[in-house]
């Protein structure tokens, strides 16, 4: 399985195509600041059967959804604004990059899921509980790779009404049946 590093590098290359703003302000190396070796919620939702044949396609979709939230309330790996209102717009642009190419492939189900991971995520950081944020992050890319159970679905349930254990149950429905 390809690492986050190697998302992250393809992430910065499609962001260069893209030009504007956004390829303004990348980083020259971000696998050299963060520990990218393992793989990353990218990673693991392209290798899932659902994106069976679309695995690049996938990956690179998740990347910017992802980077796009960290514009948003963390640390972003590959867009580097100074400014915190350029890091917001440019992670809606991410965003919209992302599902955009998702509804180019037509797969409403992970649309449905990573609309879910957005919000969540989002009160997840309202909420100080960068945990559950990480625990959302990882079931929603195993919902996105191999379809989404009724543990998940119980589980985001409980991220969204601030149950204590959301975290701990968002982990368990994050594992997917073979990698």
């Amino acid at each position: 399985m390809r690492s986050a590093r190697e998302g992250a590098a393809e992430l910065r290359r499609a962001l260069i195509a893209e030009g504007g703003t956004i390829a303004e302000v990348l980083r020259e190396a971000p696998w050299a600041v963060f520990d990218l070796d393992e793989p990353g919620p990218a990673q693991v939702a392209a290798r899932g059967p659902r994106a069976a044949g679309r695995e690049a396609d996938y990956e690179l979709l998740l990347e910017m959804i992802l980077e796009g939230s960290r514009l948003h309330y963390g640390e972003p790996l590959v867009v580097c604004p100074l400014d915190s209102d350029l890091a917001l717009l440019l992670g809606d642009q991410l965003y919209a990059l992302g599902l955009t190419r998702l509804a180019a492939i037509g797969d409403l189900d992970a649309t449905i899921e990573l609309a879910d991971v957005i919000s969540i995520v989002a009160q997840a950081h309202a909420a100080a509980d960068v945990e559950l944020a990480d625990a959302v992050w990882e079931a929603g890319a195993v919902a996105v790779g191999w379809g989404a159970g009724a543990e998940y679905a119980r589980a985001k349930a409980l991220a969204r009404a601030q149950d204590p254990s959301a975290a701990r149950a968002l982990r368990g429905a994050a594992r997917p049946p073979s990698l």
